[in-house]
């Protein structure tokens, strides 16, 4: 039952603490669009993820302003793209790429993800040609992403896949220098990656997920600042509390507008991921969070203890309030996205040093960090396996995306506009990891991963 007071709480975290349901996602199987015909694939693509998505953005603005709660993002995911064109004789990757860039253009949809592949214990049918393709499908569409899984805590690390993505990383940057370098901020190299991840650029519709379903990712971290400045004075076990009681609030609000979008649409439910996922607007920053618990400035010396206190919190408080909690659900770091994180990144507070030891209790990975133009392949294979590390010893997911700032160096800036934000180049050690990533082969899985 709810009373004024809930009421007037939950305005006020809409209108002054930036709280929003940041994406309602619709995951789509195309395993039955395989054709070996790549046109008649494509024209069978195009056509199921038109059918089903058809209302989706209607829905999400319906539920928007007849519950008052923004809905930022209305996207969808859809088969890992390798999946289905292993099947065609043809194997054209862009232009598959293409038309999954028009069914969501005809959708009306923010972004389209799933153009991806798995491939941590190796190559299959497909997976090759589509991973040589993102380069250039990205240069050609504006709403679609991608992702490849080159590691998991049972596979190991397939390290031939990881020298293959360096390369794909640095010429998706490449061929669009022209707009900032946006290719790779679409891009997301996975190790442990989720089925069912409702946030761009790392979501894809997984093979264990039903035909079609409906996926929402929540954010509040303006809500849990505000919370924290308010409750002053308190110890770290206070502040734990405070986080869960209020990641609760946030999550109940993501579990009613799934439940609802699910009923609208006639979609199951899948997940709902409790993400604190921020924005570049002044107020919604998780640095400032971990900086109202008390550090000078994020990326201090405490900052990764802080972290892993605010993402525990989060899930503990989150997985109470929703009957599936799913994705990747926790606290993101994402540097240019992060009015905190930028601004920490400018003065040298923040290093790629730093936010690779956050990574290790936080729920992604290296995420929109802008390096060097002139930066080598390999470094950017050894970045990822880095992470990659982190995420199959840990049993986690951690996830890469980095950006070449092609023409610029340490200190000068990106731009990418929206939610993706802007923020500096970061330096990176100058010391050459070639042939490290050069032996390929694959890094075995660690002795965790033998639990059966």
């Amino acid at each position: 039952m709810l009373n004024a007071r809930d009421i007037l709480e939950t305005i006020t975290m809409i209108q002054d603490e930036h709280l929003d349901v940041r994406t309602i996602t619709m995951g789509i199987s195309l395993l039955d669009c395989c054709h070996s015909d790549v046109d008649v694939m494509c024209q069978r693509v195009y056509d199921k993820i038109t059918r089903y998505a058809k209302d989706l953005v209607r829905t999400g603005e319906q539920i928007e302003k007849e519950l008052g709660i923004p809905i930022i993002n209305k996207r969808i995911s859809v088969t890992p793209a390798a999946m289905i064109l292993a099947a065609c004789e043809n194997k054209d990757a862009v232009k598959l790429a293409k038309t999954l860039e028009r069914a969501a253009v005809t959708c009306g949809v923010n972004f389209l993800g799933g153009f991806s592949a798995l491939v941590q214990k190796g190559f299959g049918p497909g997976d090759k040609e589509l991973i040589e393709a993102i380069p250039e499908a990205l240069s050609v569409t504006d709403h679609i992403c991608s992702s490849v899984n080159i590691g998991s805590t049972k596979a190991g690390i397939n390290m031939d896949a990881v020298a293959l993505m360096g390369k794909v990383v640095r010429k998706s940057a490449e061929l669009t220098a022209d707009r900032d370098c946006i290719g790779p901020a679409k891009l997301v190299v996975f190790c442990n990656a989720p089925e069912d991840n409702p946030f761009m650029a790392g979501a894809f519709h997984g093979a264990g997920e039903p035909d079609c379903v409906i996926n929402v990712g929540v954010s509040g971290p303006g809500v849990v600042r505000a919370a924290l400045a308010k409750a002053g004075d308190c110890d770290l076990t206070a502040v734990a509390d405070l986080i869960k009681k209020t990641a609760f609030k946030i999550t109940r609000m993501g579990q009613l507008v799934a439940t609802e979008a699910s009923r609208r649409l006639g979609v199951p439910f899948g997940i709902v991921d409790l993400s604190l996922a921020p924005t570049p607007a002044i107020g919604d920053s998780v640095a400032h969070i971990l900086e109202e618990m008390g550090l000078e400035c994020c990326g201090c010396h405490g900052t990764t203890a802080a972290l892993a206190l605010l993402n525990d919190a989060v899930k503990k408080g989150g997985v109470m309030a929703s009957s599936h909690v799913g994705g990747l659900s926790g606290a993101f770091i994402p540097v240019t996205e992060d009015a905190g994180m930028i601004d920490a990144a400018r003065c040298g507070a923040l290093t790629l040093n730093k936010l690779e030891a956050m990574t290790a209790v936080c729920s992604v990975g290296l995420d929109m960090i802008n390096i060097p133009g002139d930066t080598p392949a390999e470094v950017i294979s050894a970045i990822i396996a880095d992470e990659a590390a982190i995420g199959m010893v840990n049993s986690k997911t951690t996830a890469v995306r980095v950006i070449p700032a092609i023409g610029k160096q340490v200190g000068e800036e990106l731009s990418f506009g929206g939610l993706l934000g802007s923020g500096p180049v970061m330096p990176l050690s100058t010391y050459s990891p070639a042939k490290f990533i050069r032996r390929g082969g694959r890094i075995p899985a660690p002795m965790q991963s033998l639990k059966n």
